[in-house]
């Protein structure tokens, strides 16, 4: 542009709205990218939430189990059943059992719920977990469930849309009981 003169000319025009073009793309790759992987991060998130979860709340009845039954001996949807008793101040036992179930299994990935009663009344079910993975014909990554007095292992994979995620847990019972 000449000194004077008013607007722009078509060359300084072009270069411009190419040097935008590529950086708006360059931003929309980005933000392509930086959604993709939050979605992927979220979904491994949440079968790692699932399997500990399980974990844990199996974790808490295993360490003070005196009776345990295991996938192997079980048939589904029954997963492991486990088995205590404690004494109440007079003396008198009360005995508890917690069993959890494999539901609503459709290609493997169903839930994971749990039943727990006691002689003293309580009764309850809980949801622990969902997308639980359950193939015995896949033995490498399949949950499932093994014990070797005094270690009970309980092997657990969640799988949802891409991602999965298995734990394996060694449980043993609280010295005493």
């Amino acid at each position: 542009m000449k000194p004077g003169e008013k607007g722009y000319t078509l060359l300084e025009l072009l270069v411009s709205m190419t040097i935008i073009v590529m950086v708006a793309g360059a931003a929309s790759v980005a933000i392509f990218q930086i959604l993709r992987n939050t979605q992927r991060n979220n979904d491994h998130l949440t079968v790692a939430r699932q399997v500990e979860n399980a974990g844990y709340w199996i974790s808490r009845d295993a360490q003070m189990t005196q009776g345990v039954t295991t996938t192997a001996n079980l048939t589904l949807p029954d997963f492991l059943s486990l088995r205590w008793t404690e004494w109440d101040d007079d003396g008198d036992p009360i005995y508890h059992s917690a069993n959890y179930t494999l539901e609503s299994l459709t290609n493997g990935i169903g839930t994971l719920k749990r039943t727990y009663e006691s002689s003293a009344g309580a009764s309850e079910q809980t949801l622990i977990a969902q997308y639980i993975y359950y193939d015995p014909a896949d033995a490498g990554a399949t949950s499932n469930t093994s014990y070797q007095d005094p270690v009970l292992t309980v092997k657990l994979t969640a799988v949802f849309k891409q991602a999965m995620e298995s734990r394996e847990y060694q449980i043993t019972r609280r010295p005493g009981l």
